[in-house]
């Protein structure tokens, strides 16, 4: 018995339990999932009860699928538009405040850094109702719509690609910068032939995210939606849950699955690939994880 309880409270011995707890928090959080998804292949509309294998939900019913349910193409479609043009503006824009922040020593750097995070840390919800309430009493010229949901997508993504950038140009330094400055290149040429090759891949970290969870996202895309014409995936899933939803709901949920799977390995791969001389020299993503730390 004291060796039992010695061995259990040896505080600094190998981790007893830790491969069991990671492993039951896999299977609680990816388990409901793969249920989910197998019965979007179900042959029968059951969605409790399995019948067989078929791509019906998909492709080839004559109604209700994905690839013949105009509803359902619509709001894969809006879904995509958000989160592409989601991308297309945040990125920019992020990459340009996180350095103008990193360089930012004045009055003042402390309280934009901050309004920048703010973002992140504000509910969901809270932003949903108070970009709303901006767009209709403030700037009434922005109505609510798919205008409108871009914005609302770019305001809550800035914040991510920000923090991805800033933590690539914590980790590089100046030292390159001030390299190619030695050798006579202007700034603009030092920032276009130095400085951003070596931020691609926190650009390209920063993309793969904000698209992902531009293409997921709920409140922002409920709160700022005009009608029918710019409802979106998540938005769709929702109305049906409180329904009779088909397995078709669980084959765009698939779809959207996948998607977002495939955005983020495409991203961990562009990483990899453009760190791979920093890896093999000893640098890499431990460099960049640390710099995080802001």
């Amino acid at each position: 018995m004291t060796r039992i309880r010695g061995w259990l409270a040896n505080p600094w011995g190998r981790p007893r339990f830790l491969v069991l707890i990671t492993w039951g928090y896999i299977a609680w959080s990816i388990v409901p999932v793969l249920i989910a998804i197998q019965f979007a292949f179900n042959s029968s509309r059951s969605r409790t009860i399995w019948s067989g294998f078929s791509m019906r939900w998909f492709t080839w019913d004559p109604s209700d699928s994905v690839k013949n349910d105009p509803d359902l193409r619509h709001a894969l479609g809006q879904s995509f538009k958000l989160a592409g043009a989601d991308v297309l503006i945040a990125v920019p824009i992020g990459v340009l405040l996180a350095l103008g922040l990193a360089r930012w020593r004045g009055r003042g750097a402390g309280t934009s850094n901050f309004i920048m995070l703010f973002p992140l840390v504000t509910p969901e919800i809270v932003m949903g109702v108070s970009l709303l309430l901006v767009f209709t009493h403030i700037f009434t010229f922005i109505h609510t719509g798919t205008f409108a949901q871009v914005l609302g997508h770019i305001t809550f993504s800035i914040s991510y690609v920000v923090v991805i950038v800033r933590g690539r140009l914590f980790s590089i330094g100046r030292q390159y910068e001030e390299a190619a400055a030695d050798l006579g290149a202007s700034p603009a040429v030092a920032l276009y032939r130095v400085l951003l090759p070596l931020l691609t891949p926190a650009i390209v970290a920063g993309a793969a995210i904000t698209f992902a969870i531009s293409i997921d996202d709920f409140v922002i895309s409920q709160w700022l939606s005009s009608g029918g014409g710019t409802v979106t995936v998540p938005m769709l899933i929702y109305d049906a849950t409180r329904a009779a939803p088909l397995p078709s709901i669980n084959a765009i949920a698939t779809i959207m699955v996948l998607v977002t799977l495939l955005t983020v390995l495409v991203g961990f791969l562009a990483y990899r690939y453009f760190t791979r001389g920093e890896r093999a020299a000893g640098g890499g993503m431990v460099g960049d994880m640390a710099a995080f730390d802001i």
